[in-house]
C-alpha cells in the first residue's frame, strides 16, 4: 500500500495564519497583483521562492550548532571546498551567499557595452546584473515555451535555430557567454532536456563561445542565477 505521509518530523514549529478569501483579495488589489508585494505575515503558503523558506532538518540544524565559524581556514570551509570541487572538477571556488552576488561577481568581468549573452529565458536578477554593466541579454527559448495552453514536455528549452543565427550575426567576440538556465524560472520552470542542453553545448563550441548552465532549482553553481518554483503564494 502507498504511504501518502511525508516520512519525517518537522523539527519547528511557526504559528502561521489564513486571512479570510476577501482579505487575501483585497490584498493582492493593494499590492497591484505584484507577489513581492505582499507582506510575509500575510502570505498563508510561500511558494515565492526555494531559497531557504522551509523548515530545516535535523541533520541541518546539527551541522549548524557544530559549524566552525572561524574567520579564516575554517574546517567547514575545506568541506565546502572539497565537495564543491568533487562536483565540478573546478579549482578556484568562491563561495557567495546568493546566486545574484556571483552573477554581480561574474559579469562585472565579462559584460560590457556592445556585448550580448544568450539564455533560454533570463531570470530577473541575471538580467539585471548582465544589463548593470552595459551588455544585451537575450532570451532564446523555443516557441513551444511562450505558449501556456500547449503540453510540451520540454517547454524551457534553448531555440538552436535562433542561437546560430544570433551566433552568426554577433560572432564570438562579442559574445562572452552563452547561458541556459534549469530549470527554466522565467518561463515557469520548465524543463530543459539533457539532449537540448548538448546541442547547445556543441553549437557553442563551434563559434568559439563558451557556454554555462546554471541550476535554478538544485542549487547552486559558480554563475547560477537567484530564484526558484514558479512564483506563486497564496
Amino acid at each position: 500500500m502507498k504511504n501518502w505521509l511525508e516520512p519525517y518530523r518537522i523539527k519547528m514549529v511557526e504559528a502561521i495564519r489564513l486571512p479570510p478569501r476577501e482579505e487575501r483579495e483585497r490584498i493582492l488589489r493593494e499590492a497591484g497583483y505584484n507577489l513581492f508585494m505582499v507582506r510575509a505575515e500575510d502570505v498563508f503558503i510561500d511558494l515565492l521562492t526555494d531559497s531557504g523558506t522551509g523548515a530545516m532538518s535535523d541533520k541541518q540544524w546539527s551541522a549548524l550548532m557544530r559549524g566552525d565559524e572561524s574567520y579564516a581556514q575554517a574546517r567547514s570551509w575545506f568541506r565546502f571546498y572539497e565537495a564543491v570541487r568533487g562536483f565540478t572538477g573546478m579549482e578556484h571556488v568562491l563561495p557567495t551567499h546568493q546566486g545574484r552576488a556571483a552573477e554581480n561577481l561574474l559579469f562585472s568581468q565579462i559584460a560590457r557595452p556592445g556585448f550580448t549573452i544568450p539564455n533560454n529565458s533570463h531570470f530577473d536578477t541575471t538580467r539585471a546584473n548582465i544589463e548593470f554593466f552595459g551588455a544585451e541579454a537575450v532570451d532564446l527559448v523555443i516557441p513551444e515555451g511562450r505558449d501556456i495552453h500547449l503540453d510540451y514536455p520540454f517547454k524551457g528549452n534553448m531555440d538552436l535555430d535562433r542561437l546560430e543565427t544570433l551566433l552568426k550575426e554577433k560572432g564570438s567576440k562579442s559574445v562572452p557567454l552563452c547561458m541556459i538556465t534549469i530549470t527554466n524560472n522565467t518561463g515557469g520552470g520548465q524543463p530543459v532536456s539533457l539532449a537540448n542542453i548538448r546541442a547547445t553545448g556543441e553549437l557553442c563550441r563551434r563559434y568559439g563561445v563558451r557556454s554555462s548552465w546554471t541550476a535554478a532549482a538544485s542549487r547552486r553553481t559558480p554563475t547560477s542565477s537567484s530564484g526558484g518554483s514558479p512564483n506563486a503564494r497564496i
